[in-house]
């Protein structure tokens, strides 16, 4: 089973070489971020030609998010229990909640599609929406793979976080200056690995970027960073077999400023008693 995800910045923009790519790599699901449509905006026709049945949470020109599969969708969530709104210049509980999450349950793997905020600057209102925003997240992924161990979860997508030092080749992205690598967000992502989940693509793929700005020359000169994550509970991590980080995708026509990360997984086929071999005495 093949699992990717990719923030693909406007699918009315790129849905052509999201679906080439998807069925050129027989990915079985797709996470989308930044999809930057409402659901009746979104270029369903595509999709369903190639064989994938979508779930979608977009609510204007920004963010949104969907969920493209071959397989069937079920348990559609588009809010996680805890994750706190956004409006500028507003404060308390009731916020309008922004189109950033959609889980869904495929094939027994519950997985979400995340398009964390991003936070702006370090003196933003954003910033600190950004860090409740994980906590949130992080209570989620602690409550998932405390209450249910035994069944494959993921959350995948873009966290607008560089955990590591070797995540960042931005020169304008510095630690105490800008977001993405300060201290609270590099926590807020060793949150989630201690809520129970994993970095399932570094092991495999221990160095390399998914994301450079579109200034500057940011991609020919390899500066980017690498913030799109695929983090699983143990039982999705044991059975991840191959990782990828489809650096070409950045290359191109009209290309996202971000590429796909793709994950394959060996399932268990499941056995029908009809199907066991006959034992004669």
């Amino acid at each position: 089973m093949r699992i990717a995800t990719w923030n693909v910045n406007s699918i009315r923009t790129r849905y052509g070489r999201v679906v080439d790519w998807m069925v050129r790599e027989d990915v079985d699901v797709l996470a989308m971020q930044e999809i930057k449509c409402k659901a009746e905006q979104f270029p369903h026709d595509a999709f369903e030609q190639a064989g994938y049945d979508l779930a979608l949470h977009g609510l204007n020109q920004w963010n949104g998010v969907a969920i493209a599969s071959r397989l069937p969708i079920a348990d559609v969530e588009t809010e996680f229990p805890g994750m706190p709104g956004f409006l500028k210049g507003h404060e308390g509980p009731d916020l309008p909640k922004e189109a950033r999450a959609i889980g869904a349950t495929v094939d027994g793997i519950r997985l979400w599609s995340l398009y964390v905020p991003n936070g702006r600057s370090l003196g933003d209102p954003h910033y600190t929406y950004k860090l409740d925003w994980l906590a949130a997240l992080a209570d989620l992924a602690r409550s998932e793979t405390t209450a249910r161990p035994e069944r494959p979860f993921a959350l995948m997508g873009d966290f607008n976080i560089a955990p590591l030092d070797e995540d960042n080749g931005d020169p304008t992205v510095i630690e105490g200056v800008t977001t993405h690598v300060s201290p609270p967000e590099r926590a807020a992502f060793r949150a989630l690995e201690e809520a129970g989940l994993s970095d399932v693509v570094r092991p495999i793929v221990p160095t390399g970027y998914t994301y450079w700005d579109y200034k500057q020359l940011r991609f020919p000169r390899n500066e980017g960073l690498r913030i799109d994550f695929v983090l699983g509970s143990s039982a999705f991590a044991d059975q991840v077999t191959d990782a990828s980080i489809h650096r070409n995708e950045r290359k191109g026509d009209a290309p996202s400023d971000h590429v796909p990360v793709l994950v394959e997984l060996a399932r268990e086929e499941s056995t029908d008693d009809d199907d066991l071999p006959m034992i004669f005495g």
